[in-house]
């Protein structure tokens, strides 16, 4: 067993070119996770700097014209450009290892995949050094992205960024799905198949479906801008609207690539720490599929405002209520594993208990929102804002963080600290909290979304210095996450092989594993081969 981390326990003589030519999906793994971090720092800093801004009325930290720049830049980062390489990257690590391969299916596009998604984030941070960022909203609505209205380079670079970024997403997708359906371990059957591995594949197919339409909206409004195109001008026959259609088919699915990873890993995380396998995998797994197909059936509730006719309203409204089903299933799931349970209070398991109570308020205020009458009364005001953070960071980034603490000890040898982690667990809870949940109430007051500043009558003010006050919470709690894993990489505590008494295959090799990822496996007879292997008389045969 090595102590020594991945990163650092390359062979002798190797150097930084090693990282360039590395086709190890362990490393690029680590690359992604890498540029997630870097990705959600900048996203961070920049979120930092606009609840400054709004922390008082009538402040002049920022001009109007760097506020937008701040809030579409922000919004493309941590939507695009940070939490989805931090997802693949510990898929790209954690798939193989998961279903017993030595490596993925195409190591070579697996390279390929990753320095296009960081080519296409550089791009759109360039922006802000050629000219101007761009600052029409992540969304990009024309006529604000149109060449009249946003006459600088900002809204090309969002462009082209998006669109290397977007390929080098869906030839990771397409290479993920192949490994998981084609290189299994023997007697890994796919109904056996862990919990992370099935919303990892169903992402893919997700990513597959949805992005491809994000890039053909991309190349018409290039064809708009640069080469006299009508698609989408209106005052040239075009259709604004379109774009909304054709962004939208994407942009909900994206909350769901965003999501559903995260859901995989509370799924481990969940029945290691209660001692027993999760309740329902078939329902659990089922219901991923479930939100796979319904996720493309809503995207029209990000519309209600537009003037939809009244059957298009109902059955999108519809829709995104039914959605909100298989979703429940599996927060009843999860509880219903952890009753009776023999409960580990530890990091991991903090995390993923966090991630169900954040991601119970940010479903039901989804599911407000699907209410057509309450729906018109909130758009683009701060409840959506609060809505979607609870999703995205109450939800996603405290899964991720429940995986981060899970699977650390896999990837480098080395235990996180576990006083700091519950620092960073209590800092990150209450800081979103304090950030996003005053948000809902703004919101019903009538504060607008993207809003530079408000007057003092308003009464806005006290609210908002709140949610600041929480932002600069949350960043501390990012700190003391980064000092743990620093402190833990130079002298954290020998993890082993197996430190969590844990079910899966990853856990069967080294710590970290070496390039070929095993030297056995042990027999695939059921969902917990590990387990089987250390407990034979309580064998599952599932």
């Amino acid at each position: 067993m090595s102590a020594v981390p991945l990163w650092v326990a390359r062979p002798a003589g190797a150097s930084a070119a090693g990282w360039l030519r590395t086709v190890d999906h362990k490393e690029i793994g680590v690359l992604y996770i890498g540029m997630g971090v870097a990705l959600f720092a900048l996203g961070g800093i920049e979120s930092l700097v606009m609840r400054a801004q709004l922390a008082t009325p009538n402040a002049r930290l920022v001009d109007p014209e760097l506020y937008d720049q701040l809030f579409t830049v922000h919004g493309v980062t941590m939507m695009l450009l940070a939490v989805v390489p931090l997802l693949v990257g510990f898929a790209n690590y954690l798939v193989p290892l998961m279903i017993g391969a030595p490596d993925v299916a195409y190591p070579r596009l697996n390279a390929l995949s990753f320095w296009l998604s960081l080519v296409g984030a550089i791009v759109v941070y360039f922006s802000w050094i050629a000219g101007g960022a761009p600052d029409a909203g992540w969304f990009s609505y024309p006529p604000l992205a149109e060449r009249a209205f946003a006459p600088g380079p900002g809204v090309d670079y969002y462009i082209l960024g998006l669109a290397v970024n977007g390929a080098g997403t869906i030839i990771g997708a397409i290479n993920l799905a192949v490994t998981i359906l084609l290189m299994r371990a023997p007697g890994l059957r796919i109904s056996r198949l862990p919990l992370f591995v099935w919303m990892t594949l169903v992402t893919s197919f997700l990513i597959l479906g949805a992005y491809p339409a994000l890039s053909g909206g991309l190349v018409m409004l290039f064809v708009d801008r640069q080469l006299g195109g009508h698609f989408f001008d209106p005052t040239a026959g075009g259709q604004p609207l379109l774009w909304q259609h054709v962004f939208w088919f994407f942009g909900h699915p994206e909350v769901y690539i965003l999501v559903l990873p995260a859901m995989g890993m509370v799924s481990e995380v969940i029945p290691v720490f209660s001692g027993k396998p999760i309740f329902g995998y078939r329902f659990v797994a089922a219901s991923s599929v479930a939100i796979g197909f319904l996720s493309f059936s809503v995207w029209a509730h990000h519309m209600f405002a537009v003037g939809l006719n009244e059957f298009e309203t109902l059955l999108f409204s519809v829709t995104s209520m039914l959605i909100a089903i298989p979703t429940g299933v599996k927060i009843f799931n999860w509880t219903a594993t952890m009753i009776g349970g023999r409960i580990r209070l530890l990091t991991p398991m903090l995390f993923a208990i966090g991630f169900i109570a954040m991601f119970v308020i940010g479903g039901l205020t989804g599911v407000s929102l699907a209410v057509v009458p309450l729906d018109l009364q909130t758009t683009d005001t701060y409840y959506v804002v609060g809505h979607l953070h609870y999703v995205l960071f109450g939800g996603t980034m405290l899964g991720v963080f429940a995986g981060a603490y899970y699977w650390f000890p896999k990837m480098t040898g080395r235990l996180l600290s576990e006083r700091l982690g519950r620092w960073h667990f209590w800092t990150a809870f209450v800081g979103l909290n304090l950030t996003f949940l005053p948000m809902h109430w703004l919101g019903v007051q009538g504060m607008a979304r993207r809003m530079w500043t408000y007057a003092a009558d308003t009464g806005w003010g006290p609210w908002n210095f709140v949610e600041t006050a929480g932002a600069f919470v949350l960043a501390v709690s990012m700190a003391i996450f980064a000092l743990n894993v620093v402190r833990s990489l130079r002298g954290g505590a020998i993890a082993g092989d197996d430190p969590w008494d844990a079910f899966t295959l990853e856990w069967t090799t080294t710590s970290p594993p070496p390039p070929e990822n095993f030297r056995t496996l042990p027999a695939v007879t059921s969902r917990r081969p590990l387990w089987d292997r250390k407990h034979p008389e309580m064998r599952d045969a599932s």
